[in-house]
């Protein structure tokens, strides 16, 4: 892990070689998803911070536009929120999402992540989930981290860094 924290209580993040912090949380359903279930593939996991709000919409919505050629590409996607697996299934179903979201409520693997702390919102300092990114590859390493990501827009760029658009 690389250390970029200027204070105490910024995260610690996570950088290319590191291995992914495994986790298993409850998905919208209530069921238990493990990122080491994964193992063999390369795993998208991003970070958000609240479903059902336009941001984070966004992000899903083309995260779900994009899952198919990602699974072709061999890569899976988990979606991690602080919200509780009701909300994440109003969410779903609501906007018609195609991937994985799963509920860290108590935000111990948004924090492993280095995705909860200290950022810049409006221009003021709040403590919450930092937008973040992270390929995992087949072995469960970090290959890709991108912390304080927009959310329009990213699901494109993500393709083309990843050399699929």
């Amino acid at each position: 892990m690389t250390d970029t924290a200027a204070t105490p209580d910024a995260p610690v993040r996570l950088s290319p070689g590191d291995p992914a912090p495994d986790f298993t949380l409850p998905d919208a359903d209530g069921t238990p998803v493990a990122l080491s279930a994964h193992r063999g593939r390369r795993v998208i996991v991003y970070c958000y911070p609240a479903a059902l709000t336009p941001g984070c919409t966004t992000q899903a919505v083309d995260f779900t536009a994009a899952a198919g050629e990602l699974a072709e590409a061999g890569l899976d996607i988990i979606g991690i929120s602080p919200d509780p697996p009701a909300k994440l299934l109003r969410f779903r179903e609501k906007e018609q999402l195609g991937i994985t979201l799963v509920s860290d409520v108590d935000k111990a693997v948004l924090k492993a992540y280095g995705a909860f702390g200290p950022k810049k919102l409006y221009g003021k300092e709040v403590i919450g989930v930092i937008r973040s990114t992270f390929v995992i590859d087949a072995d469960g390493r970090i290959e890709k981290a991108a912390y304080n990501v927009k959310a329009t827009g990213h699901v494109a760029k993500l393709r083309r860094d990843l050399g699929l658009a």
